[in-house]
């Protein structure tokens, strides 16, 4: 048996408590089966978006001549695009093995790992033992139960990053985070895309207005179905895919053909992986570890964040996650909580959307509210750039004017939403910060502060 201070299963954000578990004297083990980095830079954001930021700038150009530009031919070299992005993710990986190779006083284990015991885990031919554990075992794609997709090679986001070859077409089962990004990407290229939302909503967890916005506009490239499931897939003569859906509410079927299929219907936990069931470890019915406001789990000294607890599954809410973990293994005298309503999140669809907080719906169950609502046309900027499609949607506390949640789509929504992140987390939270600070004129960040300003009592339409 080999003796540790500190294990960490999970080579993505579980590398920062890696770091600084060496970096503090501790003797270190590592326990990564996988491609060194996690799901990040991996499979995750860093690939993803070296493909979406292209899509980005095709797109953009189609709408160019809303402003005077026009451009008689625009491609895409996929090939180009994709190698780009292998070759970068590559790099990151290997560079980061050759560093945890040479690290002292850190062991890596490259073989899978499960529980055999309290604090002891099996790895390989090693049997491993240590006084803290840090999980951060990730997720890996759901699979859904469509009949004839064992007879399929369809694509994941995974194994979407190893195409040689541009699709012709290309059906996406789901239409949330993953399923919109791609359909973005491959639309954005002159793929022919179709996607199958089993829901009535494609991101049914946004805003309504948020949801409803980046259906328009994205039907515009995309062929979308919604509150369609998806019942069976065969494949034809000429090897294209064929896929049969039913309208949840009609209870009509259709057939919908294309060259390639992509499954991306969620995430589901790995943590089934380490066997958790053998040291009694609570997991909620997805699967996924349960922990405290400390990222405590139920048994002593074992610690768990990231994708491995399904919450914010965000690669920089797992780095802000190791932080707090290793915070609290080593300041039992003052712990800190973690606040999962202060997470931003990012959608790279284009739209852009972006989002912190509570939604209205959610925020009226508990706080009296006002909301503002402020679009981006009505900016310099924005018509400096054309008067492009988009708003900011505030939620406040009445009383305090404490921020409770913040909704962007449009244009650079992704970085205009820090500003909010960074108030709610600020002083008292409210948002006097924004409406009082100085904006730049002309910029985007004025449509932030619109917002507050147009502050108002709000009646929502839900979405059924």
């Amino acid at each position: 048996m080999e003796q540790f201070d500190v294990l960490v299963v999970g080579s993505g954000s579980g590398m920062l408590v890696v770091s600084a578990a060496v970096e503090q004297g501790f003797k270190t083990a590592l326990i990564e089966s996988n491609k060194m980095g996690g799901t990040c830079i991996n499979t995750g954001c860093v690939p993803s978006k070296m493909l979406l930021y292209p899509a980005d700038l095709l797109t953009s150009l189609g709408e160019a001549t809303k402003i005077g530009i026009k451009i008689d031919h625009k491609s895409a070299d996929f090939a180009d695009i994709m190698n780009r992005m292998r070759a970068l993710t590559q790099h990151d990986s290997k560079h980061l093995s050759a560093s945890v190779e040479i690290t002292p006083n850190l062991t890596w284990f490259k073989d899978p790992g499960e529980f055999i015991s309290d604090y002891t885990l099996q790895s390989g031919n090693h049997t491993i033992k240590a006084k803290k554990i840090f999980i951060a075992s990730g997720a890996q794609t759901i699979i859904p139960k469509i009949k004839g997709l064992q007879n399929i090679n369809y694509l994941t986001n995974d194994t979407a990053l190893q195409l040689q070859t541009q699709p012709k077409s290309i059906l996406i089962v789901g239409g949330g985070y993953i399923g919109i990004e791609y359909a973005h990407f491959f639309s954005a290229l002159g793929t022919q895309t179709t996607l199958i939302q089993r829901a009535k909503h494609i991101l049914p967890q946004e805003e309504p207005e948020i949801s409803e916005l980046l259906l328009k506009e994205l039907s515009k490239r995309v062929t979308i179905y919604t509150d369609y499931e998806a019942l069976e897939v065969k494949k034809d003569e000429n090897q294209n895919i064929t896929l049969t859906t039913q309208n949840q509410t009609t209870k009509t079927q259709k057939e919908h053909t294309a060259q390639t299929l992509m499954i991306a219907t969620g995430r589901s936990s790995n943590a089934y992986l380490l066997k958790p069931q053998k040291i009694g470890l609570n997991l909620n019915e997805q699967g996924f570890i349960t922990v405290n406001e400390y990222l405590e789990t139920n048994k002593e000294n074992i610690y768990a964040f990231g994708d491995a607890l399904g919450k914010q599954m965000f690669k920089h809410a797992a780095n802000y996650e190791a932080g707090i973990v290793w915070h609290n293994a080593t300041h039992d005298d003052h712990k800190v909580a973690m606040d999962f309503n202060v997470v931003p999140r990012g959608i790279f669809t284009y739209p852009q959307i972006a989002a912190v907080g509570l939604s209205e719906q959610q925020a009226k169950q508990y706080y009296n509210t006002l909301v503002g609502i402020a679009a981006y046309r009505d900016t310099a900027m924005g018509a400096a750039m054309g008067f492009p499609e988009g708003f900011v949607k505030v939620i406040v506390e009445k009383e305090t004017g404490k921020i409770l949640g913040a909704h962007i789509i449009g244009p650079e929504a992704t970085v205009l939403i820090q500003e909010i992140t960074n108030a709610m987390v600020s002083g008292n939270g409210d948002y006097s910060p924004i409406a009082q600070g100085m904006h730049i004129h002309p910029a985007l960040n004025e449509v932030i502060q619109n917002a507050f300003i147009n502050l108002h009592q709000h009646t929502q339409t839900q979405q059924q």
